[in-house]
């Protein structure tokens, strides 16, 4: 059943599982706990459709790298798989197997505890049974360069999917326009006690619940945590922990261009880094995409204008004498993009301000930060893509000098792939939750999304954080069933 908290305050005294966030991870949860038989609340602070009253509460300030981390999250029913475009691809066996080369451990769990969640998060995102992620070309030689594998998903808008699930499913209660504006941890239980919710009119009520989910995406998860006054003062959340540091990104670099050989078809290509690769060059990996423009790309209301100038201004060979607002290409050049992996790094944080938003809740800075071994990452990818494509005859690379010259400014762009200010470890030291996503210091709060990836690998998120949704599924009503006296 969804109703909407600004006309039905009409919350349960308690629910065996409280949900915190209705985009894909939360959704996910909340079906596949109610369908075990338990009872689940799951709140949404936005409502069916995008308002920029509800957006406007993901605005924040801005330090470091730009991230863009208001206008890529969407808060309304179905998240951010509202505007995702549906590419699929999982991590690997080497993601959880090989170290980072920083202060910081990988993942402290096998690959296998969530490869065996693949068939059934496929099925989630409408992705044939038994498909394999396949490739659209052929690798480089040399061995570095495999071909990339993946699906595209229609895509699936949750919101949209599951609409009826949502409704009808017995023990599942959804409430939109529900704010969570507190959790209330009790030291002495080392339990959460409630989370604390609000309408727009600043009603507010609490929440009870056996178990307790947040599912609001990196940097909500982190600023829940962190504007917690009794988690922080049970010491869960520690000012110079780790909740809301080492947010990860994938790195878009604008590399440089290429020009392909006579004889060479102009269909797109991409690549993706072997695990030789990495262990040779000790950096990260990266997906490559080389594409030949048809045309100039433009967007926006300014588009047609921009359309007509430069495509005249490619004509008349001006284009590198005219400074427009925003680069572009001209037809038939070759664009090199990537997603690169970036390492978890400390400074590379979500922190409160002082600034509240209008429900009292602190507002947080975001302080985007590569390292060295991020800027060795990409040049070492950048250096072997020239190198190979040449040998293998494909045609000829220019690189822009930041790619080899760490010590210029690099070009580049997020991808919206916010990840890591929940980091998952096996211990306090190194991490914020543990290998069942229980928040270290608590008993019964845990955290979903890919705010508990330890590492990002060069992937879309939306697979994996699915697969470690269903694993937390299971985790939970296991541990339900054990507290109840059912039998596991």
């Amino acid at each position: 059943m969804i109703k909407d908290y600004e006309s039905e305050k009409t919350l349960r005294k308690a629910y065996d599982v409280c949900i915190v966030g209705a985009g894909p991870a939360g959704i996910t949860l909340a079906l596949r706990l109610a369908e075990a038989g338990w009872s689940v609340v799951l709140l949404e602070a936005g409502g069916h459709e995008y308002t920029p009253r509800s957006q406007a509460f993901y605005k924040c300030t801005s330090t470091g790298l730009e991230l863009y981390a208001e206008e890529t999250r969407l808060r309304y029913l179905g998240g951010t798989s509202n505007h995702w475009a549906g590419r699929c691809r999982p991590f690997t066996a080497s993601d959880f197997s090989v170290a980072p080369p920083v202060d910081l451990p990988g993942w402290p769990i096998t690959y296998a505890e969530v490869e065996r969640y693949l068939p059934a998060a496929m099925d989630i995102v409408d992705l044939p049974q038994g498909a394999d992620f396949r490739a659209m070309n052929t690798g480089l030689g040399g061995g570095d360069f495999d071909a990339d594998c993946f699906l595209l998903s229609p895509p699936t808008r949750f919101a949209q999917k599951y609409a009826a699930a949502l409704k009808d499913t017995a023990g599942l209660e959804v409430f939109i326009n529900c704010n969570c504006v507190d959790l209330e941890f009790d030291q002495a239980s080392g339990q959460l006690k409630a989370v604390v919710v609000s309408d727009y009119d600043h009603h507010r009520d609490r929440v009870t619940a056996k178990q307790y989910i947040l599912a609001t995406g990196a940097i909500e998860n982190a600023r829940q945590l962190l504007n917690s006054t009794s988690l922080v003062t049970a010491g869960v959340v520690k000012k110079d922990g780790l909740t809301g540091r080492c947010l990860m990104e994938h790195l878009n670099i604008d590399m440089g261009t290429f020009i392909l050989k006579d004889g060479q078809g102009i269909e797109p290509r991409q690549y993706y880094t072997t695990d030789a690769f990495v262990a040779d060059y000790r950096a990260g990996k990266g997906n490559v995409s080389a594409t030949v423009l048809s045309d100039v790309q433009t967007y926006g209301r300014t588009a047609e204008v921009k359309h007509f100038l430069e495509n005249l201004a490619c004509d008349m060979g001006w284009a590198s004498k005219i400074d427009f607002v925003a680069k572009f290409s001209c037809p038939g050049d070759g664009v090199i993009s990537t997603m690169i992996e970036q390492f978890p790094n400390a400074q590379s944080r979500i922190s409160l301000i002082d600034e509240k938003d209008e429900l009292g809740v602190a507002k947080v800075n975001v302080n985007w930060a590569l390292t060295a071994t991020d800027r060795h990452t990409i040049k070492c990818i950048g250096a072997e893509l020239a190198k190979q494509f040449a040998e293998s005859g494909l045609g000829f690379v220019k690189l822009n000098d930041y790619v080899y010259d760490s010590e210029l400014p690099l070009k580049m762009s997020p991808h919206a792939h916010h990840m890591g200010t929940t980091r998952m470890a096996a211990s306090a030291e190194f991490g914020v939750v543990d290998v069942d996503c229980k928040v270290f210091g608590t008993d019964n709060l845990f955290v979903a999304g890919s705010s508990i990836f330890a590492t990002g690998g060069a992937s879309n998120p939306t697979m994996p954080l699915l697969q470690f949704a269903l694993r937390l599924a299971d985790h939970l009503d296991t541990k339900l069933k054990a507290a109840s006296g059912a039998r596991v």
